[in-house]
């Protein structure tokens, strides 16, 4: 099922210019666009408590998931590429590390980190504006996602798999984050 999937995503690849285009920009630079406006969200929160708490939050999810959870499965598992593995040619060069560490996605694991981490923050926020950025967030993920696929860098299964670590990191640095919180403001009172 993982090849079929691949074959029919990245089979999309090389018959329009623009589509091949945009999956390479999906795959390789979107990213730094959803960095860049998390810090815009980030300096815009009007709280000093609220900032530190969103920053915290996105990056120990996005260590959790990327640096240490991602990585030591990677190290384990030694996943070859789907362009090395099927002998295809990617849509553009590979300047990655390792070619056979391909499970799980590090881009899926950070950036599906990254969407729910935004999404849990402003959950309950007064401004629907903020409230709209985690699910843009999550959208530019799975496409993040599909894109790796599209380029021929990653398996359907190595998306999904980092996508879960993503969500599951976040949603336990906000547990813990939410936690830490409610004990410092019960010993206060």
């Amino acid at each position: 099922m993982d090849i079929s999937i691949f074959r029919f995503i990245n089979g999309l690849a090389g018959k329009y210019w623009l589509f091949d285009y945009f999956g390479v920009f999906s795959a390789q630079y979107l990213g730094y666009f959803l960095i860049f406006i998390t810090l815009i969200l980030i300096f815009q929160e009007k709280k000093r408590k609220e900032k530190i708490h969103l920053a915290v939050l996105v990056l120990l999810s996005s260590i959790l998931s990327r640096g240490i959870i991602a990585e030591i499965l990677k190290f384990f598992v030694s996943r070859p590429r789907p362009f090395s593995a099927l002998g295809i040619k990617p849509l553009t060069e590979y300047g990655g590390y390792d070619i056979n560490m391909s499970f799980p996605s590090g881009h899926a694991a950070i950036y599906f980190a990254l969407a729910v981490s935004i999404i849990l923050f402003f959950r309950f926020s007064e401004d629907i504006s903020k409230r709209k950025w985690g699910w843009r967030f999550l959208g530019a993920a799975f496409l993040i996602g599909v894109a790796r696929i599209f380029i021929g860098f990653h398996w359907p299964s190595d998306i999904l798999a980092g996508a879960i670590i993503g969500i599951i990191s976040a949603v336990a640095i906000k547990k813990i984050l939410d936690f830490e919180f409610n004990k410092k403001i019960v010993k206060e009172n």
